[in-house]
């Protein structure tokens, strides 16, 4: 038994990780996430058909009962084990599922072209030696290359369920029996064996197809799995030593030279070089890396000789969060998947009763319903009937139990989210869930966040103005000071501007420097403030901040002041240093607006959204961003504290908006929950505490419209299966009752339409 601890921000979360047997489409996932959800204590539980694998996440506090779990799903009819491997090493390439079809393959259609051969061509169906030669081969095919169906279909039995192998059994098996019976009864009628192995074999082709397809929309997962490599050099006592990277821990040190990839999250001790992260963020340049700097793994280190300081292992490396982000993604459903689980949910019994009222009709008023097939075969095609009321009575309704399975119906969602996500992991975008999707494709207006979103993120001090130098209190040593007790974008660049004065580094200090500062406080959003000792013995209070909230704590700020309109004009954000009331210094701080943001804002607002702008700026500056990013002064929030922005966004929503908001993820999360869906720029080790609906992991701001288009884009191909999925059944499944198709058509029309499906979800990955 295997079970991973995570650490989560508030408790620890036990994940335990099963693999799940006997599930053959999405109707089966959804029932086997059922079972596991009614398991008391779990959290969350995730089904993936593709790797047979489910992740069950339980509640905090809550103990790990995979018995429960193994018991809940047997009684459903998945057989299941725990696995010992953990979920980021599993096979998400399909091949183990389509490799198990590939024996029904061999025996099923080599056995199916036999007797198609002897039938269609040499004729020989009314020879005795191929009837007997046919039961053999059909006997054969129904055993081995059955056995799935009927295992599945057994499992759902005893469960009290059905499902597709359901209907693919009856079918096949009602073909075979009809056929044995008329064989040993010594009727000189049609045999329908060839029918009952073509009913096997073609399904077993669709499900290995599909399988394959499949798998083309799990590459970029499969990528990221063996992005990270099996082994590291760590360094002990001055030697290098190849060991696995399971065997790292926290503290160690890892060498790297120019070309590895880096084995796990660290921190670089020594050393110099580029490294490659596009494989992680899409970011296509390579990165300069220096002592201090973090590095992930499963990027590459292109250029110098590193030596690495391990701070994170196995499931807790920024790539382990990305893989489990993106697996989590393509588990999920969308809300527009509710419909296909409702009607799937009920299909199987359906279909049976119709089968079973279509061998009514066609056993006892034989007349009446070849009247109806040749009245319309005018209007449609001329078909092959049965040659007796008994055998239609059979046959056509197995035609009916294989053309109405729903496996078209399942894939319609699942499908496109799985190539979905994969598309948008490979562009450093990470997107929490299916219904994620489904909100991200109907937005209308956009918020942007303006400091470390629409801005690069690293203000600087552009100018200064000294209003009053007089007094015991030194403006820079000061200001520094303050500055440098905060992690705030604003009070950095003041902190490094006082840094660059000379006057922190023990050069000029003064017996103010060295008064300690008492009793300070950061007030989020409007600035810091503090006790400061003067020379005579007093203690003043000082404060830094916006202009807005010294003018609420009482000091008069000359708004006519040409330093201040000037430098709001150019977009600047005008701080003040204050002691008691009386101001003495202005601090003009600008952050450069992000290369792309302009170009962003004009492919949103061309996508027909409104954009609108957020900062805690004052309206003269907040504006003049604006006009840079290409927004209107009209959509422009000024003056904003970080804490109201979820007002913000609940007022756009009243106005009946759909609200994206873009956000650093960093004091956003209460904004970001509050929209219809929250985008986070982030960083790759933050994804694992991210609250966003979306997660782009680097800094362009290209990401956004594609994230979006994407969505769209995906809303509308699942609308597209759906439609094709009910549209199959709904006229597939009265042609097959009226006899216009034989169970060999209805078979492969169900594998090509399984395959129209997924061909039609994969086309997103090209996006």
């Amino acid at each position: 038994m295997r079970t991973t601890v995570q650490p989560e921000p508030d408790a620890q979360t036990l994940r335990s990780e099963l693999e799940v047997k006997g599930m053959s489409c999405q109707n089966c996932v959804r029932h086997a996430r059922e079972a596991l959800e009614k398991v008391p204590g779990v959290s969350s539980a995730t089904v993936s058909l593709p790797t047979e694998r489910a992740s069950v996440r339980w509640q905090p506090g809550s103990p790990a009962r995979t018995s429960a779990l193994i018991e809940s799903l047997q009684s459903a009819g998945y057989p299941a084990r725990v696995l010992d491997e953990p979920s980021c090493h599993a096979d998400v390439s399909g091949e183990g599922r389509s490799g198990s079809w590939r024996t029904n393959l061999w025996i099923g259609v080599l056995g199916m072209l036999a007797l198609m051969v002897g039938e269609w061509i040499f004729h020989l169906e009314n020879q005795s030696w191929f009837r007997w030669g046919s039961f053999v081969m059909a006997t054969i095919i129904q055993v081995l290359a059955g056995a799935p169906f009927y295992r599945g279909a057994w499992n759902q039995l005893r469960a009290g369920s059905s499902n597709m192998d359901t209907l693919v059994a009856l079918g096949s098996t009602t073909a075979y029996l009809y056929s044995v019976f008329a064989l040993f009864s010594g009727s000189a009628g049609h045999l329908y064996f060839m029918e009952a192995a073509a009913i096997i074999s073609l399904i077993s082709v669709g499900h290995w197809i599909e399988a394959r397809v499949s798998a083309k929309a799990s590459k970029s997962l499969e990528a990221l799995l063996h992005l990270a490599p099996k082994t590291a050099r760590r360094l002990r006592h001055g030697l290098e030593e190849e060991v696995p990277v399971e065997q790292l821990r926290i503290g160690d040190r890892v060498v790297l030279r120019a070309g590895d990839h880096v084995p796990t999250d660290g921190v670089i001790f020594e050393g110099s070089s580029t490294v490659d992260e596009s494989m992680l963020t899409g970011e296509s340049m390579p990165l300069e890396k220096s002592p201090g700097a973090r590095v992930y793994a499963g990027t590459i280190n292109l250029t110098g000789h590193l030596v690495l300081e391990v701070t994170a292992t196995g499931e807790g490396t920024a790539l382990a969060n990305i893989i489990a982000a993106v697996e989590r993604a393509q588990a999920s459903r969308a809300n527009i998947q509710r419909l296909g689980d409702r009607v799937s949910s009920v299909f199987v019994p359906i279909v049976v009763g119709i089968a079973v009222a279509t061998g009514i009709f066609w056993a006892m008023a034989p007349e009446g319903a070849r009247g109806v097939h040749d009245w319309l075969s005018g209007l449609l095609w001329h078909a092959h009937l049965p040659e007796n009321r008994w055998a239609a009575a059979f046959i056509i309704p197995a035609a009916v139990l294989i053309v109405a399975c729903p496996c078209a119906m399942g894939l319609a969602t699942p499908a496109a989210i799985m190539a979905a996500s994969n598309a948008a992991s490979r562009r450093g975008i990470l997107i929490r869930d299916g219904v994620a999707l489904e909100k991200a494709g109907q937005v209308t207006a956009v918020l942007f966040d303006k400091t470390g979103t629409l801005t690069v993120g690293a203000p600087k001090v552009v100018a200064t103005h000294f209003v009053d130098e007089g007094g015991d209190v030194d403006v820079v040593v000061t200001s520094g000071a303050l500055a440098e007790r905060s992690n705030h974008p604003l009070s950095r660049a003041i902190a490094e501007w006082a840094k660059r004065q000379g006057r922190l580094d023990g050069s000029a200090v003064t017996p103010q420097a060295k008064a300690p500062l008492g009793g300070f406080q950061e007030v989020r959003g409007a600035g810091l403030e503090a006790e400061l000792g003067t020379r005579s013995g007093a203690m003043e209070r000082v404060r830094l901040g916006s202009l807005r909230w010294l003018a609420e704590s009482g000091v008069k700020i000359p708004e006519d002041l040409a330093f201040i309109r000037e430098w709001s004009e150019e977009g600047a954000t005008v701080l003040g240093l204050t002691v008691n009331e009386r101001l003495l210094a202005l601090f003009a701080v600008q952050d450069a607006l992000k290369p792309d943001a302009r170009q962003v804002v004009q492919q949103l607002s061309a996508a027909r959204l409104e954009i609108y702008l957020v900062t805690g700026d004052n309206q003269r500056t907040a504006v003049s961003i604006a006009r840079a990013a290409g927004i209107r002064a009209e959509n422009v929030l000024a003056e904003i504290r970080p804490e109201e922005k979820a007002d913000v966004v609940k007022r756009l929503q009243q106005g009946g908006k759909r609200v994206a908001f873009v956000g650093d993820g960093i004091n956003d999360a209460p904004a970001l929950e509050q929209a219809d869906l929250g985008i986070a720029v982030s960083r790759a080790s933050d994804v694992a505490r991210e609250a966003a609906d979306i997660i782009l992991l680097n800094s362009q701001l290209a990401a956004v419209p594609q994230s979006l288009n994407l969505a769209r884009a995906t809303l509308r191909t699942i609308k597209q299966n759906l439609f094709w999925a009910f549209f199959y059944n709904a006229l597939g499944v009265p042609l097959a009752a009226l006899g216009f198709m034989s169970p060999i058509l209805c078979a492969a029309a169900m594998g090509v339409s399984d395959i129209i499906v997924i061909g039609n979800a994969l086309r997103l990955l090209r996006r």
